[in-house]
Protein backbone atom coordinates (compact mmCIF):
# COMPACT_ATOMS: atom_id res chain seq x y z
CA UNK A 1 0.00 0.00 0.00
CA UNK A 2 2.94 2.36 0.41
CA UNK A 3 6.68 2.69 0.27
CA UNK A 4 9.36 3.14 2.87
CA UNK A 5 11.48 6.25 2.49
CA UNK A 6 14.67 7.64 3.96
CA UNK A 7 14.53 10.96 5.78
CA UNK A 8 18.11 12.07 6.58
CA UNK A 9 16.99 14.80 8.98
CA UNK A 10 14.76 12.43 10.96
CA UNK A 11 17.42 9.72 10.98
CA UNK A 12 20.10 12.16 12.19
CA UNK A 13 17.83 13.55 14.91
CA UNK A 14 17.02 10.01 16.09
CA UNK A 15 20.70 9.04 16.23
CA UNK A 16 21.68 12.20 18.13
CA UNK A 17 18.82 11.75 20.62
CA UNK A 18 19.72 8.08 21.12
CA UNK A 19 23.40 8.91 21.68
CA UNK A 20 22.58 11.64 24.22
CA UNK A 21 20.19 9.39 26.10
CA UNK A 22 22.60 6.42 26.12
CA UNK A 23 25.39 8.61 27.50
CA UNK A 24 23.22 10.11 30.23
CA UNK A 25 21.56 6.78 31.05
CA UNK A 26 24.90 5.01 31.59
CA UNK A 27 26.25 7.88 33.72
CA UNK A 28 23.16 8.00 35.94
CA UNK A 29 22.90 4.22 36.21
CA UNK A 30 26.50 4.05 37.46
CA UNK A 31 25.60 6.44 40.25
CA UNK A 32 22.24 4.99 41.20
CA UNK A 33 20.60 2.14 39.31
CA UNK A 34 17.20 2.88 40.84
CA UNK A 35 17.17 6.32 39.17
CA UNK A 36 17.82 4.80 35.73
CA UNK A 37 15.73 1.61 35.46
CA UNK A 38 15.66 -0.30 32.20
CA UNK A 39 12.02 0.73 31.72
CA UNK A 40 13.28 4.27 30.98
CA UNK A 41 15.53 2.90 28.26
CA UNK A 42 12.64 1.05 26.64
CA UNK A 43 10.39 4.11 26.84
CA UNK A 44 12.94 6.38 25.19
CA UNK A 45 13.81 3.83 22.54
CA UNK A 46 10.12 3.32 21.87
CA UNK A 47 9.47 7.05 21.57
CA UNK A 48 12.33 7.61 19.13
CA UNK A 49 11.33 4.54 17.12
CA UNK A 50 7.70 5.66 16.90
CA UNK A 51 8.77 9.10 15.69
CA UNK A 52 11.09 7.64 13.07
CA UNK A 53 8.47 5.19 11.82
CA UNK A 54 5.93 8.00 11.52
CA UNK A 55 8.25 9.73 9.04
CA UNK A 56 9.83 6.88 7.03
CA UNK A 57 7.24 4.08 7.04
CA UNK A 58 4.35 3.77 4.55
CA UNK A 59 2.29 5.88 6.99
CA UNK A 60 4.01 8.95 5.55
CA UNK A 61 3.47 8.12 1.86
CA UNK A 62 -0.11 6.93 2.30
CA UNK A 63 -1.02 9.89 4.49
CA UNK A 64 0.45 12.44 2.13
CA UNK A 65 -1.21 11.20 -1.05
CA UNK A 66 -4.11 8.88 -0.35
CA UNK A 67 -5.57 8.71 3.15
CA UNK A 68 -6.39 11.50 5.61
CA UNK A 69 -6.69 8.95 8.42
CA UNK A 70 -3.07 7.87 7.89
CA UNK A 71 -1.98 11.51 7.91
CA UNK A 72 -3.88 12.07 11.15
CA UNK A 73 -2.18 9.00 12.64
CA UNK A 74 1.20 10.45 11.70
CA UNK A 75 0.35 13.77 13.38
CA UNK A 76 -0.87 12.07 16.55
CA UNK A 77 2.28 9.96 16.77
CA UNK A 78 4.56 12.99 16.31
CA UNK A 79 2.63 15.47 18.43
CA UNK A 80 1.35 13.26 21.24
CA UNK A 81 2.77 9.75 21.51
CA UNK A 82 6.44 10.62 20.93
CA UNK A 83 6.54 13.53 23.45
CA UNK A 84 4.64 11.43 26.01
CA UNK A 85 7.03 8.48 25.80
CA UNK A 86 10.19 10.59 25.73
CA UNK A 87 9.20 12.76 28.69
CA UNK A 88 8.20 9.67 30.69
CA UNK A 89 11.70 8.33 30.01
CA UNK A 90 13.38 11.61 31.06
CA UNK A 91 11.58 12.15 34.38
CA UNK A 92 13.65 13.05 37.42
CA UNK A 93 17.47 13.32 37.30
CA UNK A 94 17.52 11.85 33.81
CA UNK A 95 16.29 15.23 32.54
CA UNK A 96 19.60 16.78 33.60
CA UNK A 97 21.80 13.84 32.63
CA UNK A 98 20.32 13.78 29.12
CA UNK A 99 22.07 16.97 28.01
CA UNK A 100 25.88 17.49 28.20
CA UNK A 101 26.91 19.46 31.28
CA UNK A 102 28.74 22.01 29.11
CA UNK A 103 25.52 22.81 27.28
CA UNK A 104 23.60 23.11 30.55
CA UNK A 105 26.20 25.49 31.98
CA UNK A 106 26.20 27.62 28.83
CA UNK A 107 22.41 27.86 28.95
CA UNK A 108 22.44 28.75 32.64
CA UNK A 109 24.89 31.59 31.99
CA UNK A 110 22.84 33.07 29.14
CA UNK A 111 20.04 35.38 30.36
CA UNK A 112 18.11 35.17 27.09
CA UNK A 113 18.06 31.37 27.19
CA UNK A 114 16.90 31.39 30.80
CA UNK A 115 14.19 33.93 30.00
CA UNK A 116 12.99 31.92 27.00
CA UNK A 117 12.83 28.67 28.96
CA UNK A 118 11.03 30.44 31.79
CA UNK A 119 8.37 31.75 29.40
CA UNK A 120 7.93 28.42 27.67
CA UNK A 121 7.39 26.74 31.03
CA UNK A 122 4.25 28.81 31.69
CA UNK A 123 1.07 26.71 31.34
CA UNK A 124 -0.90 29.46 29.63
CA UNK A 125 1.73 29.99 26.92
CA UNK A 126 2.20 26.25 26.46
CA UNK A 127 -1.53 25.83 25.84
CA UNK A 128 -1.73 28.81 23.48
CA UNK A 129 1.18 27.54 21.38
CA UNK A 130 -0.27 24.02 21.30
CA UNK A 131 -3.72 25.29 20.30
CA UNK A 132 -2.21 27.54 17.62
CA UNK A 133 -0.23 24.63 16.15
CA UNK A 134 -3.09 22.12 16.20
CA UNK A 135 -5.82 24.53 15.15
CA UNK A 136 -3.78 26.57 12.68
CA UNK A 137 -2.36 23.70 10.67
CA UNK A 138 -5.79 22.04 10.39
CA UNK A 139 -7.36 25.05 8.69
CA UNK A 140 -8.16 23.55 5.26
CA UNK A 141 -6.19 26.06 3.17
CA UNK A 142 -3.13 25.77 5.44
CA UNK A 143 -3.41 21.97 5.60
CA UNK A 144 -3.51 21.69 1.81
CA UNK A 145 -0.62 24.14 1.45
CA UNK A 146 1.54 22.04 3.77
CA UNK A 147 0.84 18.97 1.65
CA UNK A 148 1.83 20.88 -1.49
CA UNK A 149 5.08 22.41 -0.14
CA UNK A 150 7.67 20.06 1.46
CA UNK A 151 9.40 22.71 3.59
CA UNK A 152 6.06 23.88 4.96
CA UNK A 153 5.19 20.27 5.70
CA UNK A 154 8.42 19.86 7.68
CA UNK A 155 7.59 23.02 9.64
CA UNK A 156 4.14 21.60 10.38
CA UNK A 157 5.56 18.37 11.78
CA UNK A 158 8.20 20.22 13.80
CA UNK A 159 5.60 22.51 15.34
CA UNK A 160 3.49 19.49 16.36
CA UNK A 161 6.49 17.91 18.10
CA UNK A 162 7.46 21.13 19.93
CA UNK A 163 3.86 21.86 20.96
CA UNK A 164 3.45 18.28 22.19
CA UNK A 165 6.54 18.53 24.35
CA UNK A 166 5.40 21.85 25.85
CA UNK A 167 2.03 20.36 26.80
CA UNK A 168 3.32 17.09 28.22
CA UNK A 169 5.99 18.88 30.27
CA UNK A 170 3.15 20.70 32.05
CA UNK A 171 1.16 17.49 32.58
CA UNK A 172 3.99 15.16 33.64
CA UNK A 173 6.28 17.67 35.41
CA UNK A 174 9.44 15.68 34.53
CA UNK A 175 11.78 17.79 36.67
CA UNK A 176 9.39 17.53 39.64
CA UNK A 177 9.31 21.28 40.19
CA UNK A 178 5.68 21.02 41.41
CA UNK A 179 4.88 24.38 39.86
CA UNK A 180 1.35 23.01 39.43
CA UNK A 181 -0.43 20.71 41.87
CA UNK A 182 -1.82 17.39 40.58
CA UNK A 183 -5.26 19.01 40.49
CA UNK A 184 -4.05 21.93 38.37
CA UNK A 185 -2.21 19.56 36.02
CA UNK A 186 -5.41 17.50 35.76
CA UNK A 187 -7.30 20.67 34.80
CA UNK A 188 -4.64 21.51 32.22
CA UNK A 189 -4.79 18.02 30.65
CA UNK A 190 -8.59 18.24 30.59
CA UNK A 191 -8.44 21.63 28.87
CA UNK A 192 -6.14 20.25 26.16
CA UNK A 193 -8.41 17.23 25.77
CA UNK A 194 -11.52 19.38 25.35
CA UNK A 195 -9.75 21.59 22.80
CA UNK A 196 -8.66 18.54 20.81
CA UNK A 197 -12.18 17.14 20.97
CA UNK A 198 -13.39 20.36 19.37
CA UNK A 199 -11.30 19.70 16.28
CA UNK A 200 -12.45 16.08 16.20
CA UNK A 201 -16.07 17.21 16.34
CA UNK A 202 -15.55 19.58 13.42
CA UNK A 203 -14.17 16.74 11.32
CA UNK A 204 -17.05 14.46 12.32
CA UNK A 205 -19.83 16.98 11.80
CA UNK A 206 -18.76 18.50 8.49
CA UNK A 207 -18.39 17.12 5.00
CA UNK A 208 -14.95 16.68 3.41
CA UNK A 209 -12.97 19.86 4.05
CA UNK A 210 -9.51 19.01 2.69
CA UNK A 211 -9.39 19.27 -1.10
CA UNK A 212 -6.19 17.24 -1.33
CA UNK A 213 -8.17 14.13 -0.39
CA UNK A 214 -11.36 14.81 -2.36
CA UNK A 215 -10.46 13.13 -5.65
CA UNK A 216 -8.15 10.29 -4.65
CA UNK A 217 -8.28 7.35 -7.03
CA UNK A 218 -8.24 3.86 -5.50
CA UNK A 219 -8.47 5.11 -1.93
CA UNK A 220 -7.40 2.34 0.51
CA UNK A 221 -10.18 0.20 1.99
CA UNK A 222 -12.66 1.58 -0.53
CA UNK A 223 -13.50 4.53 1.73
CA UNK A 224 -15.07 7.67 0.37
CA UNK A 225 -13.59 11.09 1.24
CA UNK A 226 -16.32 11.57 3.87
CA UNK A 227 -15.68 8.16 5.44
CA UNK A 228 -11.96 8.84 5.51
CA UNK A 229 -12.45 12.18 7.30
CA UNK A 230 -14.87 10.63 9.79
CA UNK A 231 -12.36 7.92 10.68
CA UNK A 232 -9.61 10.51 11.03
CA UNK A 233 -11.76 12.45 13.51
CA UNK A 234 -12.61 9.29 15.45
CA UNK A 235 -8.94 8.30 15.54
CA UNK A 236 -7.97 11.67 16.98
CA UNK A 237 -10.70 11.45 19.59
CA UNK A 238 -9.78 7.91 20.64
CA UNK A 239 -6.04 8.63 20.87
CA UNK A 240 -6.48 11.77 22.95
CA UNK A 241 -8.90 10.02 25.30
CA UNK A 242 -6.33 7.24 25.77
CA UNK A 243 -3.44 9.62 26.49
CA UNK A 244 -4.77 12.93 27.82
CA UNK A 245 -7.86 11.35 29.37
CA UNK A 246 -5.80 8.73 31.20
CA UNK A 247 -3.34 11.37 32.41
CA UNK A 248 -6.17 13.55 33.72
CA UNK A 249 -7.70 10.57 35.57
CA UNK A 250 -4.37 9.63 37.21
CA UNK A 251 -3.74 13.24 38.27
CA UNK A 252 -7.27 13.58 39.63
CA UNK A 253 -6.71 10.48 41.77
CA UNK A 254 -3.38 11.91 42.97
CA UNK A 255 -5.17 15.13 43.98
CA UNK A 256 -7.84 13.16 45.86
CA UNK A 257 -5.14 11.24 47.72
CA UNK A 258 -3.37 14.50 48.59
CA UNK A 259 -6.62 15.94 49.93
CA UNK A 260 -7.12 12.82 52.05
CA UNK A 261 -3.63 13.16 53.49
CA UNK A 262 -4.29 16.81 54.31
CA UNK A 263 -7.53 15.88 56.07
CA UNK A 264 -5.66 13.34 58.16
CA UNK A 265 -2.94 15.86 58.97
CA UNK A 266 -5.53 18.46 60.06
CA UNK A 267 -7.33 15.88 62.19
CA UNK A 268 -4.07 14.83 63.86
CA UNK A 269 -3.13 18.45 64.54
CA UNK A 270 -6.52 19.23 66.10
CA UNK A 271 -6.38 16.10 68.20
CA UNK A 272 -3.00 17.16 69.57
CA UNK A 273 -4.44 20.59 70.37
CA UNK A 274 -7.48 19.04 72.05
CA UNK A 275 -9.97 20.64 69.65
CA UNK A 276 -12.51 19.11 67.31
CA UNK A 277 -10.69 16.22 65.60
CA UNK A 278 -13.03 16.19 62.62
CA UNK A 279 -11.84 18.65 59.95
CA UNK A 280 -14.23 19.97 57.38
CA UNK A 281 -13.70 20.01 53.68
CA UNK A 282 -13.38 23.81 53.95
CA UNK A 283 -10.17 23.26 55.93
CA UNK A 284 -8.65 21.35 53.05
CA UNK A 285 -9.93 23.78 50.45
CA UNK A 286 -8.58 26.64 52.49
CA UNK A 287 -5.17 25.02 52.72
CA UNK A 288 -5.03 24.18 49.05
CA UNK A 289 -6.79 27.24 47.66
CA UNK A 290 -3.68 27.96 45.62
CA UNK A 291 -4.21 24.77 43.59
CA UNK A 292 -7.40 26.04 41.98
CA UNK A 293 -5.71 29.30 40.93
CA UNK A 294 -2.36 27.92 39.76
CA UNK A 295 -3.32 27.09 36.19
CA UNK A 296 -5.07 30.41 35.66
CA UNK A 297 -2.36 32.60 37.17
CA UNK A 298 0.72 30.79 35.82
Amino acid sequence: MGEWSFDPVAATAALVAAALFARGFVRLRRRNRTLAPLSRLWLFTGGVTVGLLALVSPIDAIGEDRLLTAHMLQHLLLGDVVPLMVILALRGPMTVFFLPSSLLRAGARTPRVRALLSRLSRPRLAFVLWAAAIGGWHVPAVYDAALAHPLLHVAEHLSFVVAGFLVWVQILDPMRREKLSPGARCAFASLVLVAGMGLSEVMLASGPIYTAYLHVANRPFGWSAAEDQTRAGLLMMAEQLATLGSAAAVLLWAQVERAGEELEAIAAERERQGSNPQPSIDDVLGRGSRSGREAASA
